[in-house]
């Protein structure tokens, strides 16, 4: 069976690794990365604009994939809330022993609270884990697109892309 954007309408796991805005396992494992989830040439390049160390790049033409120059990125998480697509992700497998944290756009109202326990989803929504919100990050520079850190077990950091706030 085949997995894929084109068939399941998400971004599968080998397309991800096989797409140039994603960081390798080394540069993964240094501290937090912004993770690209766009292997499509759309034309876009709002990341490249926004990101203040030129680490990433689409150059020409316009629909070229974004390309993560993983070597210049300090995971300061300026493009998350840059892409209209919503496909950019801060990963930090150096959180803290045994957890990893993720930061991701968030358009949903209420925005979670810091403290609180929510399950983690995948690309696709479904449930992966338990995490926490460690950050709620609603600046205005963000045009109305806050971002979400939570933490969760580390093994679970490639997978988590989002969260589920039960009652909300």
């Amino acid at each position: 069976m085949s997995e894929g954007i084109a068939v399941n309408g998400y971004v599968s796991q080998q397309e991800l690794e096989q797409s140039p805005g994603y960081p390798s396992l080394e540069r993964l494992q240094q501290g937090p990365v912004a993770v690209i989830e766009c292997p499509q040439e759309i034309p876009c390049n709002p990341c490249e604009q926004a990101c203040p160390y030129q680490a990433i790049t689409v150059g020409e033409p316009i629909t070229n994939c974004p390309q993560l120059h993983e070597a210049k990125c300090i995971g300061c998480g300026v493009c998350i809330a840059q892409c209209p697509g919503l496909a950019i992700f801060l990963v930090d497998l150096t959180y803290s022993e045994g957890l990893a944290a993720v930061a991701f756009p968030y358009e949903y109202l209420p925005l979670p609270d810091v403290g609180q326990k929510v399950t983690a989803v995948d690309r696709a929504g479904k449930p992966v884990c338990e995490a926490e919100v460690i950050k709620v990050m609603n600046a205005k520079a963000n045009d109305r697109t806050p971002v979400i850190t939570v933490s969760m077990p580390r093994e679970h950091a490639t997978t988590v892309r989002s969260i589920s706030c039960p009652g909300r």
